[in-house]
C-alpha cells in the first residue's frame, strides 16, 4: 500500500482503482488531529479502508506523534482497536 502524505492539502492519500481515499489532518505541537476520512460513495471495500487507516497510524507512530482522532469513523476505529490507544495524548479517552 503506497500512501502519500500530501502536505499541501494536509492529507494522507491513496489511489485504489482510480478512486482517491484520504484522511485529512491538522498538525499542532507534536499532535496530529485526524479530522476527516474521505471515501468515495462508490467505494465499498471496508477492509481496504481499515488497512489504509492502520498504515497511516504506523506512519504517524514512526514519527513519534500523538494522535487526536476527531472524525467519527476514526474514533470508532480506536474504540475497536485498543492496541492503538497508546498513541492518544494524555487525557484523551475514547
Amino acid at each position: 500500500m503506497e500512501i502519500k502524505d500530501n502536505t499541501f492539502l494536509r492529507q494522507y492519500e491513496i489511489l485504489i482503482d482510480d478512486q482517491l481515499l484520504a484522511i485529512e489532518y491538522s498538525l499542532q505541537e507534536r499532535k496530529i488531529f485526524l479530522t476527516k476520512l474521505n471515501i468515495p460513495d462508490s467505494f465499498t471495500d471496508e477492509e481496504t479502508v481499515i488497512e489504509f487507516l492502520k498504515n497511516v497510524l504506523e506512519i504517524i507512530r514512526e514519527q513519534n506523534i500523538k494522535v487526536v482522532p476527531t472524525a467519527p469513523k476514526i474514533v470508532s476505529f480506536f474504540r475497536k482497536n485498543p492496541s492503538y490507544k497508546e498513541m492518544l495524548p494524555v487525557g484523551i479517552v475514547i
